[in-house]
């Protein structure tokens, strides 16, 4: 078709992968647009296991990680990268999700390029420019530069309609409810040597935010080993990320104990079936805080700070901090009063329907003025 709209949709990490396959689906499918899938290589082998879950394929690949990469060249080569192609395809949209660095600069080079953005899951919010760092500076600088923000849930409308960001402001849900309610269908195995899921009441957990590295990491892992000391028919399962400065502290305080199952990072399928067989969560992740409620699994944060307080509001996530005392009480109430874990287990997730992909295809065929 001549009259086709050229889309880019760029991502760089896994959980960009994830939230963006149902919209990369859709678009692919739509015969009024013509899509070009860019990565910038942020994550490298996590993004493509998602891209062959989700049988996606990339137009371009700009292989930017290195060893030891600073927030500066993340930010430098892909704005470089993204320059040259958006010069070379010239698209009529840009698609960008979350608040990585590979989605702030490839809005800044769209900027550049004068190309209208698309953002999702606009609107998050701590309001600590430092936590999450570099994350709630990028969301903030992204939304100044774009026409269309996705927002995840009324509160992201909110914060967007406050902050008085140009562009529209558009209420569609979580993408990331889509692609987990997707995989979720297929009923995924989680099998991980020497653990029987059937044997304990099994803790997930995930550490990787810079704000947590060093002192805190510390204090999270000593409070897993509480959490197993008071609690003998608990395991704990722990991916590990691939960042030493994460993994080798973990590995040092935990790698020894009977009970915890240290981990390679779980391709998406083995996560959303680890979510499903696990009794509860601990994380500092993002995205887990919207996925799990889905699956009807408290969550319990490890961080001060979270830009999702709709989980909190809505009883589904509890913001436990770091300290190791903290987290113990925390995952103690839950494995030992059945009251407080079936009303965290049991309300009601605020991240969306499963359909946050169709309403952005129809919002940005609208603003298009494509078909009604």
């Amino acid at each position: 078709m001549t009259n086709q709209k050229r889309v880019c949709i760029i991502l760089g990490t896994r959980p960009e992968a994830i939230k963006l396959a149902p919209v990369i689906q859709l678009f692919q499918d739509a015969p009024d647009f013509d899509l070009q899938v860019i990565l910038t290589g942020q994550h490298r082998e996590m993004v493509e296991q998602v891209m062959q879950l989700f049988n996606l394929k990339a137009n371009y690949d700009l292989e930017i990680m290195q060893p030891q990469q600073s927030l500066s060249d993340i930010t430098c080569r892909s704005l470089r990268g993204l320059e040259q192609l958006f010069l070379e395809n010239k698209p009529d949209f840009v698609i960008v999700q979350g608040d990585t660095t590979t989605a702030f600069a490839a809005t800044l080079a769209a900027f550049y390029q004068k190309i209208p953005v698309g953002h999702v899951e606009a609107g998050l919010r701590t309001d600590n420019i430092y936590n999450p760092y570099p994350e709630e500076a990028n969301r903030r600088l992204i939304s100044q530069l774009t026409q269309l923000h996705f927002a995840p849930t009324a509160l992201a409308v909110e914060n967007l309609a406050r902050s008085g960001v140009l562009g529209e402001i558009h209420l569609t849900g979580n993408t990331v409810i889509d692609a987990l309610l997707n995989v979720a269908a297929t009923q995924p195995a989680c099998n991980i040597p020497g653990l029987d899921w059937n044997s304990y009441r099994t803790l997930l957990a995930t550490v990787h935010r810079r704000e947590n590295w060093g002192e805190p990491l510390q204090a999270i892992a000593q409070g897993f080993l509480q959490i197993l000391n008071n609690f003998p028919d608990t395991a704990l399962l722990l991916p590990l990320h691939r960042n030493p400065t994460v993994r080798e502290p973990l590995q040092a305080l935990l790698g020894d104990h009977p009970r915890v199952f240290l981990t390679e990072p779980l391709d998406y399928a083995e996560l959303v079936g680890a979510i499903g067989r696990s009794h509860f969560l601990l994380t500092d992740s993002g995205g887990l805080q919207e996925e799990a409620p889905s699956l009807g699994k408290p969550v319990l944060v490890l961080r001060e700070t979270t830009e999702r307080p709709e989980a909190v509001a809505a009883g589904t996530a509890k913001l436990v901090g770091t300290a190791s005392d903290s987290i113990a009480a925390a995952a103690g109430e839950l494995l030992s009063n059945s009251t407080a874990y079936e009303t965290m287990a049991n309300a009601i997730n605020p991240f969306g329907d499963g359909h946050a992909a169709e309403y952005i295809l129809q919002i940005v065929r609208k603003y298009f003025g494509i078909g009604d």
